[in-house]
């Protein structure tokens, strides 16, 4: 099952696409398995064993109280999706449990992947600077993919504000199997847009 749509997909297509989706398609032992840092994906042997890919990128979008505030509002927002070829419905509340729909352009069709926030978390120090607002998504059926991403905003002791995707994945159909290099490609692009994309809202006046 692959939900695709040969015009913008409007709330009607994603809603369908949502309740067409059903359950998680990916072993409920990683259920927020993104939550965890980096290091520790990357020490997860049962996780490579079991075939799933991390990808991860990490770039500085600013500095500042004021800047990480306006990144948190990004991700809320789903700015971080709002690159044209690819969206997400910006009235989405970032909530655990809610089911969205990830729509994107691959050449002539679009395609809509339907995924659940696994979790929503956020820290801040009284003492320190440090604060982080990230959440997790986790694919359903019908996502060509299988596994679970973060999209997280973090300013450090010194006041440097971090924008960080997080994902661990693999192929769940047959099209991802037989194209998932460029999957990864693709992945690899959006984490570069999506940046570019971050670090211009939390700087526009």
């Amino acid at each position: 099952m692959v939900f695709l749509s040969w015009t913008r997909p409007s709330p009607k297509h994603q809603k369908d696409c949502i309740n067409k989706s059903g359950t998680f398609n990916y072993d409920g032992k990683y259920r927020g398995a993104t939550a965890k840092p980096l290091a520790m994906l990357e020490e997860d042997k049962e996780l490579s064993r079991d075939g799933f890919l991390i990808n991860h990128s990490k770039v500085l979008v600013g500095s500042g109280s004021d800047v990480y505030e306006k990144g948190k509002t990004a991700l809320q927002n789903w700015r971080h999706f709002g690159l044209g070829w690819t969206f997400v419905d910006p009235k989405t509340p970032v909530e655990n449990g809610v089911k969205f729909c990830v729509c994107l352009k691959e050449f002539f069709p679009w395609v809509m992947m339907p995924l659940q926030v696994v979790y929503v978390n956020e820290t801040r120090s009284r003492k320190t600077a440090v604060a982080s607002f990230g959440f997790g998504g986790g694919t359903l059926g019908g996502h060509l993919l299988a596994g679970e991403e973060r999209f997280s905003v973090e300013m450090d002791a010194n006041k440097q504000v971090w924008y960080e995707i997080l994902s661990i994945s693999k192929p769940a159909h047959v099209l991802s199997v037989i194209g998932y290099p460029y999957v990864v490609l693709r992945q690899k692009f959006f984490a570069h847009q999506s940046s570019d994309a971050v670090r211009k809202f939390v700087s526009d006046k």
